[in-house]
């Protein structure tokens, strides 16, 4: 045995209990489990004309004006984070995105039905602000990228 980094000694863990490997599968598990659901959340709305008109009904009868603009801009905003999230790539930025959406969404929609209501996006806006603040992780297209411009790049 030897000491841990906390000073204290402690058998050494198996690689996969390791805590920065935990808090790479716990970010990665998050960031395909929310990328899935945004997906599946507008999949509709991209591919079927007569659901995005639905979608825009819904938005103007809820003060979105123009509502023919706001609707494709939130389906595809929401489409492409939860693409972003799934490969890892442009994580901050779909983040502060994600943030800007469901804000809206709260205000606008979700607040009228109280907290309840409002719970999903509000988990939304917070889980964008930890990918605003903290990015991919390890285990991301971003990491990946970055790696190999460090290993190619002369000096």
């Amino acid at each position: 045995m030897k000491p841990n980094p906390e000073g204290s000694i402690a058998p050494e863990r198996p690689v996969f209990l390791r805590r920065d490997r935990l808090q790479d599968a716990s970010l990665l598990a998050t960031r395909l489990a929310v990328g899935g659901f945004l997906i599946y959340g507008v999949a509709d709305n991209v591919v079927s004309p007569a659901r995005m008109a639905e979608f825009s009904a819904f938005l103007a009868a809820n003060g979105f004006a123009p509502a023919p603009f706001w609707a494709p801009l939130s389906v595809y905003a929401q489409f492409l984070c939860g693409l972003a999230l799934i490969a890892g790539l442009a994580i901050r930025f779909a983040g502060f995105v994600m943030i800007v959406n469901f804000i809206v969404a709260i205000v606008m929609v979700d607040a009228a039905g109280g907290i309840r209501n409002a719970f999903p996006a509000l988990a939304l806006v917070l889980f964008g602000f930890q990918l605003t603040a903290f990015g991919a992780g390890t285990w991301s297209a971003t990491s990946y990228l970055s790696r190999r411009r460090r290993s190619s790049s002369p000096g």
